[in-house]
């Protein structure tokens, strides 16, 4: 399925992580980033705009952005999910703050499951999704 649009997303550099944080989990993300920066530089990245900007400006890693959240920077991400261009989505979200834009959050995680692509949504779940990623090339991933 792959589309002209997409297509340098999924053959680039192999797998393809999106990044995305809620306003009050960016400095979270940032964070979790700097400490896994050599491991999140050997993969493809993509993330809604100012979550790109800081892992560019904070973090040092090269990242590719979208529109920010609020603009559809969710639903890029829910498509890029939808045509397998996405190995794993890192969303930090904030529990606590209701957003506009919550339709495309919520179609977002509904797409990631009905294509069983691994979430993170907090730092736990982002360490345990980072170390089952960084295996050794030579074992496969599972097949969606």
């Amino acid at each position: 399925m792959d589309t002209p649009l997409l297509s340098g997303l999924v053959k680039v550099r192999g797998r393809t992580l999106a990044l995305i944080a809620h306003d009050n989990k960016k400095v979270d993300l940032v964070a979790w980033a700097t400490f896994n920066r050599d491991t999140l530089a050997r993969f493809r990245l993509t993330a809604t705009r100012h979550t790109a900007r800081l892992l560019r400006e904070k973090v040092g890693l090269t990242v590719e952005d979208l529109l920010s959240g609020a603009e559809g920077g969710d639903a890029q991400i829910a498509a890029l999910v939808a045509t397998a261009s996405v190995d794993a989505v890192f969303f930090f979200v904030d529990p606590l703050t209701a957003l506009p834009h919550d339709p495309d959050v919520r179609a977002l995680l509904r797409v990631r499951n009905v294509h069983n692509v691994p979430l993170a949504t907090n730092l736990s779940t982002a360490d345990l999704i980072i170390a089952g990623l960084s295996r050794p090339s030579d074992v496969a991933p599972p097949a969606r």
